[in-house]
């Protein structure tokens, strides 16, 4: 199997990217790029098709930046499809304008229109990402964002001799927006992805896909920090490199407590920097990607792979492939992901709110609508606190800035209308599923705990949450009910991790806590993209404060209209 790759071509642009952005002055600069959405004919599993790229890039080009800038990106739409970006991560204070969930908090770029992003990067550092936020384009409308410290400001581990993004999707042979159509209308779900990716390239497992292999060269005794994306649609996704141990230090932008590991395990929307040494035996390893599943729901089990490759060593040495964690290995996420905790140090503490002032416990459940056109009669949806959200025409941000009535409602329930075994036995009713445009009105400033339960509504499942606009505090989790009296004393309030996803496990809850400091409109919603289709979402309303500088941000002179 000699893979000859393109490591080479891969590796040089990446460093050309980082080299010229450290090149910049010191003080905060602005950054600017130009994105063009257009179509692009690739070949992916002996088979070509026309996609939804920015500038002809699958995955699209990068966005430098370092703490303390100011971005502007342009995006002129020359597609069929509406579209959006959304900068997964981004806390855009008081710019929720900048945001780009379609009909959240902007109306979408329409075919031969531009909107641009401006925004500050403030107070942020590390790896985040960038991709489009309607339908499903997605897919294949995605990036990394690699923001820099401040200059002077160390990593506060090892500073590694080279950087890599490694950003892990899916692919589909058809036309994804197709496929949805297709599976929305007989009510069933769409086909799933027929292989996963790195860098957008399946590896050598798949057919066809000798040159559409990713592979990077590294040297023996040098130290690598790879920059780690799940930009896949609907599966969590186990990751490791053949023969090398990882050092976990940093997720979704936040630096953690390093520690050691063979595999991770990262959901979609999230990010992860581990640090990787290359000391072992010279040699050509895979790095490997495959979904976690501990439901019994069927998924897309196939591994993408990439090479890790010594330099000096020929593309006829065959790589070993690693040994991931079983598909259905509860037990490894679970201890993976209470390894992970904040850093907490003096430069990068950990400000978890101890008193709260709000709580909100949200069920997250499936049911069934009546659709006689449907297969069965029926057509799948997803809710929380049983209600199924119903997207608007118009942004709600501007709904809510210009005070535009009958967009939506402010009474999302606190708590499920109707308490019950939610991880018990399975229920096949919906409960009285109700549909709307209802948000969460919260006060400046105020603390918020929020406990996301899983319920056994059709079947429990793994859920990764994203919050916009914020990151929040993972306080606790665990399997089966939430028990208001005993978990919480549970709680890490010292150190826990720091996000803005988190998965909530298969038959389980999670509890995480934030200060809603940030004014706005902020969607919250399942980073899965089936289950956002199906209704498994909301958004918060966070109230203006008295401060000068505590209330929204006056609308750009191009807001779009809807």
């Amino acid at each position: 199997m000699a893979i000859n790759g393109d490591f080479v071509s891969k590796t040089t642009l990446f460093l050309v990217g980082l080299i010229a952005f450290i090149s910049f002055p010191a003080e905060a600069a602005v950054r600017k790029y130009q994105f063009d959405i257009q179509v692009k004919n690739v070949s992916r599993l002996c088979h070509a098709k026309p996609i939804v790229t920015v500038n002809g890039r699958f995955p699209g080009p990068t966005v430098y930046a370092r703490e303390g800038d100011r971005v502007i990106v342009n995006v002129t739409n020359h597609a069929k499809y509406n579209m959006s970006i959304h900068w997964h991560g981004l806390k855009q204070y008081r710019n929720g304008w900048a945001d780009g969930p379609a009909y959240i908090t902007q109306c979408p770029i329409k075919t031969g229109n531009s909107y641009a992003y401006d925004f500050n990067v403030t107070g942020q550092r590390g790896t985040l990402w960038w991709h489009a936020h309607i339908l499903w384009l997605r897919a294949t409308v995605y990036g990394a964002i690699v923001i820099m410290p401040k200059q002077g400001m160390p990593y506060p581990f090892p500073k590694p001799n080279m950087e890599q993004l490694v950003v892990l999707g899916e692919w589909w042979h058809k036309d994804v927006e197709e496929i949805v159509k297709q599976g929305n209308n007989m009510g069933l779900p769409p086909n799933m992805s027929d292989a996963h990716t790195i860098n957008g390239k399946p590896g050598p497992l798949f057919p066809c896909s000798e040159k559409h292999t990713f592979a990077m060269e590294v040297e023996s005794g040098k130290t690598y920090l790879l920059r780690i994306i799940n930009a896949a649609l609907n599966d969590e996704l186990f990751f490791a490199i053949a023969g090398h141990n990882m050092t976990v230090v940093e997720v979704d932008a936040v630096y953690t407590k390093p520690f050691v590991t063979q595999a991770i395990l990262i959901a979609p929307g999230q990010t992860t920097n581990v640090l990787i040494q290359a000391n072992q035996s010279p040699g050509r390893y895979f790095m490997a990607a495959r979904p976690f599943m501990d439901a019994p729901i069927p998924v897309d089990n196939k591994t993408a792979t990439g090479i890790f490759q010594y330099k000096g060593i020929p593309n006829t040495v065959l790589p070993t492939l690693p040994q991931l964690p079983a598909s259905n290995d509860t037990d490894f996420a679970l201890s993976y992901n209470k390894k992970l905790k904040s850093l907490n140090s003096a430069n990068f503490p950990a400000n978890v709110p101890l008193k709260v002032d709000r709580k909100l416990f949200y069920t997250v459940g499936f049911g069934k609508d009546s659709c006689p056109t449907c297969v069965n009669g029926t057509r799948i949806l997803a809710s929380l606190n049983n209600i199924s959200f119903v997207m608007p025409k118009i942004g709600l941000l501007q709904a809510h800035y210009f005070n535009i009535s009958g967009v939506f409602r402010t009474d999302f329930p606190d708590k499920p209308p109707k308490p019950f075994n939610y991880t018990g036995a399975p229920l096949t009713a919906n409960l009285g599923t109700a549909h709307g445009t209802r948000l969460s009105k919260i006060a400046f400033n105020s603390t918020v705990e929020l406990v996301l339960q899983d319920t056994n509504l059709l079947t429990v499942e793994s859920h990764p949450f994203h919050l916009h606009g914020y990151n929040f505090f993972v306080v606790g989790t665990g399997i089966g009910n939430f028990d208001p009296v005993k978990d919480p004393a549970k709680y890490n309030l010292v150190d826990p991790v720091e996000r803005n996803t988190v998965g909530v496990p298969t038959g389980g809850w999670t509890a995480i806590r934030f200060r809603a400091d940030n004014p706005g409109v902020w969607f919250m919603h399942c980073h899965l993209e089936l289950h956002t289709g199906w209704g498994l979402k909301m958004a918060f309303v966070v109230e203006d404060g008295k401060g000068a500088d505590q209330s929204i941000l006056p609308p750009p002179k191009d807001l779009l209209p809807c």
